[in-house]
C-alpha cells in the first residue's frame, strides 16, 4: 500500500475540524485525521507492506522548465525571490507535518522522499517495481495513469473519509473515461487539468480527448491524424491541435510520472508495534494524540 501522504493529509486537514488541538491549543486536526486514515486503511486492507510517500519537491523544477504554468498558482506569494518555490498552505496545516513526519518515524512506517521528485514520482517507481498487488491511496486522480489489472495495480480514491474508497480499476476507467491507465495520460494533457496549471488544448475538452483516443488509439495517433488530410479530424480539431504542438511535444514529460527515482534504502514492512515507543509516547502527551495512536496501534496489531 502507497500512500500519497499529502494529499492525504490535506483531506484530514479539511475533514477534521481545527477545535482538534493539542494540550497547548496548537490545532492536531491533519495529524489526528491522518493516523485515523491510516488507522482504518490497515484494518480494512491488511496491507504487508505501507510506505508513506512524501513531496520532496512538491514543484520539480525540471517541470516547471518543460511547462512554466505547472502549479504556479498554488505558489506562496511571499516566496522570497531566488529561492525555491513554496506551496501555499494553510497556516495551521504547515506546522503539523513535522508532527506527522515524527509520529511515522517512531511507528516504524517507511516514510520516502527524494528530492527533486514529487510524492507521485515515488509512487510511480515503488509501483513499477512492486512484485505483488499495490493499492494506491490518494485523492489525486493524476496516479490513475498507473492502474494496471495485469499486475493488481489500483488506486483507491477515498470518497469521504478513507471508509467509503472508490476502487479504480481499469473497467471503471473505462466505464468513466473510455481510457486504461495508460490511456489516462493522454487524456489529461488534452483537457487540461487547472489544479496543476496545465493548459490542455484549447477547446478539447474531456468528452473530445475521450473519442479521439478511441478514435486514434493515443496521442501519437492523434497528432499524425493532424498531418493526414484523409483523417475525420474536424477543421476546429485540426487547428487547434496543430497551433497545440509545442504544448503537446512537452506535456507527456510532465504530466507521466517517473519511474526511475533513486530510493533510498528502506524497510517497507509494516510494523506491528511501535519501533520506538518512548518517542511515540511523548509524542503523544506533547500533542494530544493517545486515542489516535491507541487505535491506529490496534489496528497494527491484529
Amino acid at each position: 500500500m502507497l500512500l500519497d501522504t499529502a494529499s492525504l493529509y490535506f483531506r484530514a486537514y479539511f475533514g477534521v475540524p481545527d477545535s482538534v488541538r493539542a494540550p497547548d491549543g496548537t490545532p492536531v486536526n491533519a495529524v489526528r485525521g491522518l493516523l485515523d486514515f491510516i488507522g482504518r486503511l490497515v484494518q480494512d486492507h491488511h496491507p504487508d507492506d505501507l510506505v508513506a510517500c512524501m513531496d520532496a519537491d512538491w514543484r520539480p523544477q525540471w517541470r516547471v522548465d518543460l511547462i512554466p504554468t505547472y502549479k504556479a498558482h498554488r505558489v506562496a506569494v511571499e516566496t522570497p525571490a531566488g529561492q525555491a518555490d513554496e506551496e501555499e498552505v494553510p497556516d495551521t496545516l504547515s506546522p503539523q507535518v513535522p508532527v506527522i513526519e515524527a509520529v511515522l518515524d517512531a511507528l516504524g512506517i517507511a516514510r520516502v522522499g527524494v528530492s527533486p521528485y514529487e510524492a507521485d514520482d515515488v509512487i510511480g517507481t515503488l509501483a513499477g517495481r512492486a512484485d505483488g498487488p499495490v493499492d494506491i491511496v490518494t485523492g489525486d486522480r493524476d496516479l490513475y495513469q498507473l492502474v494496471d489489472d495485469a499486475r493488481g495495480v489500483r488506486v483507491l480514491y477515498p470518497l469521504k473519509g478513507v471508509g467509503t474508497l472508490q476502487i479504480t480499476d481499469e473497467a471503471w476507467l473505462r466505464e468513466k473515461y473510455g481510457v486504461d491507465g495508460r490511456g489516462y495520460i493522454d487524456l489529461a494533457l488534452l483537457r487540461g487539468d487547472p489544479s496543476d496549471g496545465l493548459p490542455g488544448v484549447p477547446g478539447i475538452g474531456e468528452k473530445t480527448a475521450a473519442k479521439l483516443l478511441d478514435a486514434y488509439g493515443d496521442l501519437a495517433g492523434i497528432m499524425a491524424a493532424v498531418d493526414d488530410p484523409a483523417s475525420r479530424l474536424t477543421p476546429s480539431q485540426r487547428k487547434r491541435l496543430d497551433e497545440a504542438r509545442p504544448y503537446v511535444a512537452l506535456a507527456p514529460k510532465v504530466v507521466r510520472v517517473a519511474d526511475d527515482v533513486p530510493l533510498p534504502e528502506f524497510d517497507p514492512v509494516l510494523p506491528r508495534e511501535a519501533r520506538d515507543p518512548v518517542a511515540l509516547s511523548e509524542l503523544a502527551e506533547r500533542w494530544g494524540l493517545r486515542g489516535a495512536l491507541q487505535r491506529l496501534l490496534s489496528a497494527l496489531h491484529s
